[in-house]
């Protein structure tokens, strides 16, 4: 007996020396990638011109390469999670990671433009499943008491691919043309593949989570809600007409079609119980109003740097890519603070950060200059870092591995529902503060109005998010021990 006890810590210790030994490529595999799929979301952008002179076709027609990848991301992000979750997460992320790369290799040689679409429609796919299951990961890979450090790469990697994506793709368009944007993904997308296979942990199927039926018609009506409401935001280049009204209205009955079959579903896709939890919807409401702003930099930014200012096309490039360059530099150290600190106090730290720099640049005057845009921007940036990495810490640290899947995509979905609401909204307010309806031919003055005004809705939004996060005086984790709850829903 004593020896049978022996043999199994023996194994045991084994077990935990390899799987030790095998995190930091496995956090590697992981991090190329959230690279990828974030990249890939910037980098077809700047090629949108050269497409239109390649396939003679119109800016509208080639607008669906950008929002092809962006309604498979938003429109199975969660589904994909659920998935995983039934069928094992290693096993989706390596078909993910493989969905991806084919679908770059048919980008990058696609003979018409409706065939490219179609291509970036299943790359969105792969990167849908990519960026739900990185997240959910990090729980097997590393221990508790590091999950931040971890978040914060993965954070830091989704940042870099960002901000990469323009100034890369520029260069490769340059020097080798267009197809190459899509055909830089298949050596990364191999290495992707051979590291997740050889040094993610294999999916372990327990007798009940594993049988789980996978829940269609859930899967069916989210999917076509959440393409309808991305629709919705971003086509009419920023004027709200018939066809947008329509596709919010389908967006609402889809909505109220989904919570009814979800209710009555024997394994839903999204167990309605678990928004009774405050901490994953306080979290989700979070994320979504701190991403709505974060898009206020992208919207506002290139209108004041180039018109109130007057920076040339170049100085306005580099100008623009200091906020992800300070949310890169962030992200690892905004984790290890997570982690010595805690995730509920960094969170509260994080959108502080975001309220002083929004209401600074609510107040600021065009003759500070481009320093006094920056500095605010390069805060606004830090607290985003320190709150994402701490928010998602806070979330993914305290769920049931059966349900990390569903959850890394709630997360996901929630900061790209935001970013897709605030290139809506924030032009919006932008537009009627800076009273133009083209802000390209907007007087300067005009412009730095429609700037100051915006950051103060700005900043009113991150308030909101403050009052949501700061009325809960004791730890997160401490609630949820004592209630004994971990996120399971019944």
């Amino acid at each position: 007996m004593s020896d049978s006890l022996t043999i199994e810590q023996d194994k045991s210790a084994s077990e935990n020396a390899k799987s030790a030994n095998s995190a930091p490529l496995a956090l590697t595999g992981l991090s190329l990638s959230m690279l990828m799929s974030s990249r890939s979301t910037s980098i077809a952008n700047v090629a949108l011109p050269t497409l239109a002179q390649a396939f003679s076709a119109s800016f509208q027609a080639v607008q669906w390469i950008i929002l092809a990848y962006l309604l498979g991301i938003t429109a199975l992000i969660v589904s994909v999670g659920r998935l995983g979750d039934i069928t094992g997460r290693r096993r989706l992320l390596l078909a993910g990671i493989s969905l991806f790369t084919a679908a770059s290799i048919l980008g990058g040689f696609a003979p018409s433009l409706w065939l490219l679409i179609a291509a970036r429609a299943a790359q969105g796919l792969g990167a849908a499943v990519m960026m739900a299951l990185t997240l959910a990961f990090v729980g097997d890979t590393v221990p508790k008491a590091r999950t931040g450090s971890a978040m914060g790469l993965l954070g830091t990697m989704s940042a870099i691919g960002t901000a990469l994506g323009p100034s890369l793709g520029g260069m490769l368009i340059a020097g080798f043309g267009w197809r190459a944007i899509f055909l830089i993904n298949v050596p990364l997308g191999l290495l992707t593949f051979l590291l997740v296979r050889r040094h993610l942990p294999a999916d372990r199927r327990g007798p009940e989570a594993v049988r789980a039926g996978f829940d269609h018609a859930g899967t069916l009506l989210l999917a076509v809600t959440l393409a309808a409401y991305a629709l919705a935001m971003t086509i009419g280049r920023g004027r709200f007409g018939s066809l947008n009204l329509a596709l919010l209205l389908a967006a609402a009955i889809g909505a109220g079609l989904f919570v009814l079959a979800e209710a009555r579903a024997a394994s839903p896709l999204i167990r309605l119980a678990m928004f009774r939890e405050p901490m994953l919807r306080t979290s989700l409401v979070m994320s979504a109003l701190v991403s709505t702003v974060m898009m206020a930099t992208l919207v506002v930014g290139p209108f004041y740097l180039s018109r109130a200012l007057g920076l040339d096309a170049a100085r306005v490039g580099f100008s623009l890519s200091v906020g992800p360059l300070v949310a890169a530099l962030a992200g690892v150290p905004a984790g290890r603070m997570a982690d010595r600190f805690g995730a509920h106090g960094m969170t509260i730290v994080g959108l502080g950060g975001m309220v002083a720099g929004s209401l600074i640049l609510s107040l600021l005057p065009v003759k500070s200059g481009l320093s006094g845009y920056l500095a605010p921007i390069a805060v606004i940036t830090a607290g985003y870092a320190l709150f994402q990495t701490a928010n998602n810490t806070a979330v993914m640290s305290e769920i049931l591995p059966d349900r990390r899947g569903v959850i890394s995509g709630l997360l996901n979905l929630s900061r790209n529902l935001g970013l897709i609401t605030g290139a809506s909204l924030m032009g919006a307010v932008f537009a009627f503060a800076s009273a133009t309806s083209d802000p390209t031919t907007a007087p300067p003055e005009s412009v730095a109005n429609g700037m100051r005004i915006t950051f103060a809705v700005a900043a009113a939004l991150i308030i909101g998010a403050l009052v949501l996060v700061a009325g809960k005086t004791e730890s997160l984790p401490a609630q949820h021990a004592e209630r004994g709850l971990k996120f399971r829903a019944t």
